[in-house]
């Protein structure tokens, strides 16, 4: 069921373009957030040149093989790639069920999308949005206790994401009409 709907839908190249857009900008955002600030300093002095401020952005997108482990790059491409997906799904099927979309599938996508901004980060600095927004509250001394270090809110985003897809497609594939 999943297959058949994920062919319906990328068989119109927009769909593949959209989530190879979103996946890209998704992967990027998450390798170069640690670096943001690197980044923004680069970009705005005046004495560097133009082709040396696309080439810092270009180079730290390696940075996901020396700054994060093997799990959380794995599921840092995951959440990258299940989010272009399921956004090409989610708007392929409102543009052909706007009148129908139920709560499930989308409510459920964004608690994915949710949980992996979350779990995002390198080994240096574990779940880099999690952590600087707990500690605002003195919170991020819990995620010691987990046994991951933070990586479960990444995995709970993938699975989340899985889940969203499947229900899209479920969505997509059986109609919400009355059977006669």
């Amino acid at each position: 069921m999943v297959i058949q709907a994920l062919q319906k839908v990328f068989r119109k190249p927009q769909y593949i373009i959209l989530a190879l857009v979103v996946s890209a900008a998704v992967f990027a955002f998450a390798v170069w957030l640690p670096n943001l600030s690197l980044i923004v300093k680069i970009m705005g002095h005046p004495g560097i040149t133009f082709s040396q401020k696309l080439d810092l952005p270009l180079s730290l997108l390696g940075s996901i093989v020396t700054n994060f482990t093997l799990l959380s790059a794995s599921y840092t491409i995951a959440i990258a790639l299940l989010f272009g997906v399921n956004l090409a799904m989610a708007i392929y099927f409102l543009n052909r069920k706007i009148s129908e979309v139920k709560q499930g599938g989308i409510t459920t996508g964004f608690l994915g999308i949710a949980s992996g901004v979350l779990g995002m980060g390198c080994a240096a600095c574990g779940s880099f949005l999690l952590t600087s927004g707990l500690s605002l509250i003195g919170a991020s001394g819990i995620l010691v206790f987990l046994p991951l270090a933070g990586s479960e809110f990444g995995i709970l985003g993938v699975i989340l994401l899985s889940v969203s897809i499947y229900l899209t497609a479920k969505q997509i594939q059986n109609p919400a009409v009355c059977k006669i």
